[in-house]
């Protein structure tokens, strides 16, 4: 019985946890300026975080590569509207919690 309980215990605790993160990374995706050319579902400037997480879906290089476009900038993957480097804007931890949290949405 203690068994269960420590399992149901620990899964809302995961689930918790897993929320909270989610919603340090919006603050920090809006704190950053991500929110001025991306959103949830649509399309802005930059495409949106859901048809970038659908994109590299499955692909295990995503993460990494998503990190370098976002602190190298680049152009060319979603249209002509060129990414700008966040190369010393963005830290790269902060910049992992962001990829992370767009490729899970």
């Amino acid at each position: 019985m203690n068994k269960i309980a420590l399992i149901i215990a620990g899964l809302t605790v995961s689930s918790f946890s897993t929320a909270a993160l989610a919603d340090d990374a919006a603050a920090l995706a809006k704190k950053s300026g991500c929110m001025n050319c991306h959103a949830a579902a649509a399309t802005v400037v930059g495409p949106s975080w859901k048809d970038i997480a659908a994109k590299y879906k499955g692909k295990a290089d995503a993460p990494a590569a998503l990190i370098a476009k976002v602190q190298n900038g680049g152009s060319g993957a979603w249209g002509t509207m060129p990414m700008p480097a966040q190369k010393g804007k963005l830290s790269e931890a902060d910049t992992k919690t962001l990829v992370d949290w767009v490729l899970a949405q």
